[in-house]
């Protein structure tokens, strides 16, 4: 008896092991009931019925990547690109995923794949290679939408390599160099525009300036002249009143004056070694006396006269002077010491 409550005790033991199963963390595992599907196991430890239950599949719950192989794509403008991509997916519902499609991972790869020859069919070239951003979201929205009732969140889809031919890629090279080229010479044509503008602004100031110069310079000078002519007239003036006042005195002292400033520079001249007066002497004297007249009457302006001053010694009458008529005297030529 003792031996068959052993045996029994074994037996039980190791049917209630064959019903333990131990979930990893990242997996869910889909629980068979008879062939049908009970229920998904979370992480952890669980016990099942022995030969009642049993494990479907093992289904991976973390965000999984899926490369997609190179494809060779005709666009829009019969240019053959190849093309290589990655989805970016996460298994949301374990039962969906394990028993809505056969192959979950063909199954995104090959919608992948025709979408991607759908989206960039219908686009360009120059479309193909420039707007990745947009072949990346319109993907994402196709292969999402296919995908849900599977269970299956697309969280992204990017384009890795666009690889256009060679001859294509030669001509986009040339086409580049020469858009470079056209951009570098609109660049230094606008340069030399706005040169050429700010040295014409920069001589039109200049213009004005010099104008506005001259203006104030010829402003200045003609009231300088006006001012001088102020001056002559004032003094012209004065001496028109001087001589009214004082008759023939005040003109034989202004010519004395005048006559004794043109023999000062007779005299002064570094031109000329001899200097040669042709006046008459009895001018000279006339116009001396004048002037010795004047200055009695400024000395004695009482009227009261002084004793006359004894008449200089003549001499006689010579024709040999420069200058001199006959009969009277004439002054002897001054010579200038060297």
């Amino acid at each position: 008896m003792g031996s068959f409550l052993l045996a029994l005790l074994a037996l039980v033991f190791v049917f209630l092991m064959m019903g333990v199963r131990i979930v990893r963390q990242g997996f869910v595992y889909t629980i068979e009931r008879l062939g049908k599907f009970h229920l998904a196991a979370e992480p952890g430890f669980h016990l099942l019925i022995p030969f009642v239950d049993k494990v479907g599949q093992k289904v991976n719950m973390m965000e999984q990547v899926l490369d997609i192989p190179g494809q060779e794509i005709i666009t829009k403008d019969n240019a053959m690109v190849g093309v290589d991509a990655v989805v970016f997916f996460q298994v949301l519902e374990a039962g969906k995923a394990a028993y809505e499609v056969s192959n979950l991972y063909v199954a995104i790869m090959a919608l992948t794949t025709t979408n991607l020859r759908t989206v960039m069919g219908s686009m360009d070239l120059d479309e193909t290679l420039s707007k990745r951003d947009e072949i990346n979201a319109r993907l994402l929205n196709v292969v999402d939408h296919a995908t849900s009732p599977w269970g299956v969140k697309i969280t992204r889809v990017e384009i890795k390599d666009i690889r256009p031919p060679k001859d294509i890629s030669d001509s986009m090279a040339r086409q580049m160099k020469a858009e470079r080229e056209k951009r570098a010479e609109i660049l230094e044509a606008e340069g030399k525009r706005a040169s050429a503008i700010l040295r014409a602004e920069g001589e039109k100031q200049s213009a004005i300036l010099e104008a506005e110069g001259r203006r104030e310079a010829a402003y200045r000078d003609a009231e300088a002249r006006e001012r001088e002519a102020e001056a002559e007239a004032k003094a012209t003036q004065m001496v028109s009143d001087a001589i009214s006042a004082s008759g023939v005195q005040a003109i034989n002292y202004f010519i004395a004056q005048k006559y004794t400033e043109a023999v000062g520079k007779f005299a002064t001249s570094p031109n000329a070694k001899t200097i040669l007066f042709p006046v008459e002497a009895t001018q000279l004297m006339g116009t001396l006396g004048g002037i010795g007249e004047l200055a009695r009457e400024a000395l004695n302006p009482d009227g009261r006269t002084s004793p006359p001053t004894p008449p200089a010694p003549r001499r006689a009458p010579s024709t040999a002077g420069l200058g001199g008529s006959q009969g009277q005297p004439s002054v002897p030529p001054v010579r200038g010491g060297e």
